[in-house]
């Protein structure tokens, strides 16, 4: 092996992990041979071996749990921070990095002379939930080596002219840019640092989905209809749902709707095309999702309820968690589990949905309840009633521990879609005899 490019196969094998290195050398020495500059051989290398590594991935595929990672991106941003760990004072090393798929957030426990704009291949990073979304961590015991500077988009690129989809906007994602839709819109007062601000809230949409803003900066004449290019706006997660929030920082530019666009005020208020649960519960969080199926479970904790008057919780006893025993208020809902035959949601009903589908007031269900004088009694007759009925239900769905759960803001019985299911159902037992 030339001595001189023995430096540049180690960089490679430690770049590219489990490859191994006679291999490189190998491929290496036979680009060379052909005249190929060694800068490009190096590229030509890390681009055909890249995807072969089982452990590298993209920021949009990062998630809670992950072990022993290979990722390349680009240093957005990065700051040094003093914390103190088991009582400790330690220096650690924050920010963002990003690969054009989005932008993550990052922690480097060790000084590697990092600096904002570094392009860097990291080996053996693992991930981890903080701030409800996975975070990128690294440090001493991870091999990290420096791209060519022309292999991974500038800071600018990664940071605003890199639109996204809505449905393409992650958890991992920090920062994110897109072409949209106003479709709700309102204002509210808040409290900020002693302080009365006002903020604007609503619905953002696109061909491909909804999701909730927030501007902390005003919108000056930007109203429900308008169309709008952001660029750069922070993004939120809450129960695994993405935000989007418009601060000072963020770029955002009104756009004509002459446009040829694929999507408008009246095609994205349509009530979206049901889902099989299955895509449902692939995803963390989903805005404004459809789905139907048939209720296969009536849940403990449905029927009649008592809540605190103060913080809305369901008390236990008229006792609070919070605020400790207290008047109650009544309330009714339904805890169900919606199958499709793909996969199973938890699907939660407040009072308005639960008498629309229960077929019973609230009232009623008090009046069963006072002349059985059983308090499981309206929860009884919720299962009789409900268990295997057909049910669209609207909502927004997020991931715990328990799984899926979708809370619903519309339910109903589907009337016209039996020859669909039938039609489907045929298809399924034809494929299943090989027709």
């Amino acid at each position: 092996m030339d001595e001189k490019i023995a430096p540049h196969i180690d960089e490679l094998t430690m770049a590219l992990g489990n490859i191994s290195k006679e291999e490189i050398s190998k491929e290496l020495e036979k680009l060379l041979k052909y005249r190929v500059p060694l800068d490009e051989a190096k590229r030509i290398l890390k681009s055909k071996y890249a995807a072969v590594s089982s452990n590298s991935v993209k920021v949009r595929d990062l998630s809670p749990g992950l072990n022993g990672i290979d990722i390349k991106g680009r240093i957005i941003d990065i700051v040094e921070k003093t914390v103190s760990i088991q009582g400790e004072k330690k220096t650690i090393f924050s920010g963002t990095l990003g690969d054009g798929t989005g932008i993550c957030s990052f922690t480097c426990w060790d000084d590697m002379s990092l600096k904002s704009g570094d392009a860097i291949s990291i080996r053996n990073a693992y991930t981890r939930l903080w701030n409800n979304r996975p975070e990128l961590y690294f440090g001493k015991r991870c091999t990290i080596s420096y791209l060519q500077d022309d292999e991974l988009p500038d800071i600018e690129q990664m940071s605003h002219s890199n639109l996204k989809k809505l449905d393409e906007i992650v958890p991992a994602d920090v920062l994110a840019s897109s072409l949209v839709l106003i479709v709700e819109m309102y204002h509210r007062e808040i409290m900020l640092k002693g302080e009365e601000v006002t903020v604007v809230e609503g619905v953002i949409a696109d061909e491909t989905a909804k999701l909730p803003f927030t501007a902390w900066v005003p919108l000056g004449t930007l109203d429900i209809g308008n169309y709008i290019r952001f660029e750069g706006a922070a993004v939120r997660i809450f129960r695994g749902l993405p935000s989007i929030n418009f601060n000072e920082t963020t770029s955002i530019e009104p756009v004509e709707s002459t446009e040829d666009l694929p999507f408008t005020l009246e095609s994205v208020n349509r009530s979206s095309s049901p889902l099989a649960i299955e895509q449902v519960l692939e995803k963390e969080g989903m805005f404004d999702v459809t789905v139907r199926g048939n209720i296969i479970s009536i849940r403990p904790g449905s029927g009649l309820i008592e809540r605190c008057p103060a913080c809305n919780r369901v008390t236990q006893k008229s006792v609070c968690r919070s605020h400790g025993e207290v008047e109650c208020l009544m309330d009714m809902r339904i805890k169900a589990i919606l199958d499709d035959g793909t996969g199973a949601v938890h699907l939660m009903l407040n009072r308005e949905l639960s008498e629309a589908i229960y077929g019973k007031s609230m009232y009623d269900a008090e009046k069963m309840a006072q002349i059985s004088m059983a308090s499981d009694s309206v929860f009884e007759d919720m299962r009789k009633v409900l268990t295997g009925k057909y049910l669209a239900a609207r909502g927004n769905s997020s991931k715990n521990e328990f799984g899926v759960s979708l809370v619903a803001r519309s339910v109903w019985a589907p009337e016209n879609d039996l020859q669909e299911r039938m039609d489907q159902l045929l298809e399924k037992i034809g494929n299943g005899c090989g027709e």
